[in-house]
Formats: structure tokens, C-alpha cells, sequence
């Protein structure tokens, strides 16, 4: 699927939401300097110093990317301005960054972090009760001339934020995708696709979220089905969609909805989904919000999976959404 209608998308979603917000937004420019997929695959991280790559230059205050290669960011001026790279990649990766270069002097609030997910306006994705680590292991601050550590995402979304009020100074990067092996949330990036959420069997949340009003469509459901007894497994009945899970307070169900923020624990539910099928529906959930999540949740007794069909909506479909958020 082609990424730069997506990000398009996405740099909307960034113009519109941080007009309160305290980070300066550039006109995003396509960066340059594009590395070669088969240089990436190629390329061994011992060898760094020996081989030369070109770098990306950040010259944007809000950046959005899902290359992988060196990255090199230089303040332009003394201003404490808060700016990010914004890094996002196929739903079954993870983000590794390391620092090949550093220099953010501490003094004046110099200051580089590393966030496991993405933050925008004091929210994040995924939101802390959907996220396998506790808030304090998921941003990591640092200053100085050096950063020896290996920075790994949980999922396929990491930022990189940054405030270098020092003209000349700044860091150079290496950014490379790794396989993720039990995704859990996803920030989609492509603009038409189906993704599947699943727990493994585990106690947990995993969310997926679009930044633009989208239209769902449930391909396949397994929740509060597959019960977990030991390595084997039971088949309950197959009751086809059950709907209004919530109502039934039950624990393992899909909540889909949408809302105007990152932190999609707070959204604005249209419906809750639980049961099995194997069909898709027929029809699509139409979201009209800046931001469509769709939320398993699961009480490790069961194995849930929830595959979903995501587009983008149309001008048409927008004004007649199932939901539309703050009303």
C-alpha cells in the first residue's frame, strides 16, 4: 500500500490537533536522501564504522517517517522549541534506534527522549493500560555528548522528541525495523488494509488506531470462544456476532469507536463485539472522528482474534457516520 497518502493524512491529523500545541509545525517537505532496501537488508550494525551511509536529514520540526538509515538533525538556531520524528512501520515490526552521534548539552533544558509508542498533546499510543510496560519505562530522557544504549519500540510506532536550544548542535541516528513476533497494537500506516488484533492468550488490551475517520468492516471474529484449558483447546458453540458485549459485562470483547486524541482508552464507544465468524460483514461501521480504535480486550481465559478491514472514509460517508466525536 502506498505510504505517502498516509502520511499525508497523518500530517493533517498534526495541523489540525497542534494548534494549541507547544511544538512548531514546519511544511512537511518528502525526506531525501532515500537508502536503498536492499542496502538496509545488507547492512550489519557491527560494521558502522566502517561503512558509510547517507544520511536523512531531519529539517522538519515534525517528521514524520517509515525508512529505515541514518538520520541526522542539527539545530538551526537557540530557540527551545520541542520538535519529533515520528517513526511508524508494518504492523508486525518493532523500531530500534541508535544513536551513532550526540551532542544536546544538558544546560538551557537540552533535551532528547526516546517515547515506546507515539505522543501528541500530553496523550499517547498505545494508552498506558493498553501497553505491556508501566509509563515510566516508556520514555527515556537524556543529555550530553554520548548515548551508548539501544532504544527497542513495542510496536510499530516510536518517537523520537527533541529540544536542542544550541545552534550547530544535534545527533545523528540509525533507524532499522525488527520483526515482532506477537504484535499487540498497531498504528495503522497504509490507507486501505486488514489487520488482526490478538492476545496469544493473554491477560491484556491491544488497540489499533487510524488517524483519519475511517470505515471498519469486521472480516473475521474469535473472542470468548477459543478457551484455553491447558495446551488444548475447547470450541464452544459458534453463535456468529454477538453485539453489546459491554452490556453483558463481559471481558473479552472488541471496542470499536473513535475520538479527537491519541489515547484511545478514552474514546467515544459505538459498539461492542464479541462471538465468532468467520464472514465478513456486510456492511461498514462508519467513524467520523480524527482518530478510529478499535480495542480488544481479553481475560487470558480465552484466545481472542479480531481481524477488521480499515479504509479511509469518504467526504460523503464522513457526513453520515455511525459515530462522529464531541457531539
Amino acid at each position: 500500500m502506498p505510504r505517502r497518502e498516509v502520511f499525508i493524512l497523518i500530517f493533517v491529523f498534526f495541523k489540525i490537533t497542534l494548534s494549541y500545541a507547544s511544538i512548531i509545525l514546519h511544511e512537511r517537505h518528502a525526506p531525501a536522501g532515500k537508502i536503498p532496501p536492499e542496502s538496509i537488508t545488507n547492512y550489519i550494525f557491527k560494521g558502522i564504522g566502517k561503512i558509510v551511509l547517507p544520511s536523512i536529514i531531519i529539517s522538519d520540526c515534525i517528521f514524520v517517517t517509515s525508512e529505515p538509515g541514518k538520520f541526522t538533525y542539527e539545530s538551526q538556531s537557540d530557540e527551545p522549541t520541542v520538535c519529533g520524528v515520528y517513526l511508524i512501520t508494518d504492523p508486525d515490526k518493532r523500531i530500534e534506534v541508535n544513536f551513532l552521534s550526540f551532542d544536546v548539552p544538558c544546560e538551557q533544558d537540552g533535551l532528547v527522549s526516546f517515547v515506546d509508542g507515539w505522543e501528541l498533546n500530553g496523550e499517547f499510543f498505545p494508552p498506558e493500560n493498553d501497553h505491556e510496560l508501566p509509563f515510566e519505562k516508556r520514555v527515556t530522557e537524556f543529555c550530553g555528548s554520548r548515548v551508548s544504549h539501544t532504544f527497542l519500540s513495542s510496536q510499530n510506532s516510536a518517537l523520537v522528541q527533541y529540544r536542542v536550544p544550541f545552534k550547530g548542535k544535534g545527533f545523528t541516528m540509525f533507524v532499522r525495523y525488527r520483526k515482532n513476533p506477537f504484535p499487540c497494537n498497531i498504528l495503522v500506516n497504509s490507507t486501505m488494509d486488514t489487520f488482526t488484533l490478538r492476545n496469544f492468550g493473554e491477560r491484556k488490551n491491544c488497540s489499533l488506531a487510524t488517524i483519519y475517520p475511517s470505515a471498519v468492516q469486521i472480516v473475521a471474529l474469535n473472542v470468548g470462544m477459543k478457551k484455553l484449558e491447558g495446551p488444548s483447546y475447547l470450541r464452544q458453540l459458534d453463535p456468529g456476532i454477538i453485539h453489546h458485549c459491554d452490556k453483558h459485562r463481559l471481558m473479552d470483547q472488541v471496542l470499536i469507536g473513535g475520538s479527537n486524541g491519541l489515547d484511545t482508552s478514552k474514546f467515544e464507544l459505538l459498539e461492542s463485539v464479541c462471538g465468532f465468524t468467520s464472514k465478513p460483514e456486510r456492511s461498514f461501521k462508519l467513524i467520523g472522528c480524527g482518530v478510529t480504535a478499535i480495542r480488544l480486550t481479553s481475560s487470558g481465559i480465552f484466545d481472542n482474534s479480531v481481524s477488521v478491514f480499515v479504509r479511509p472514509a469518504i467526504d460523503e460517508e464522513i457526513m453520515n457516520s455511525n459515530l462522529v466525536c464531541g457531539l
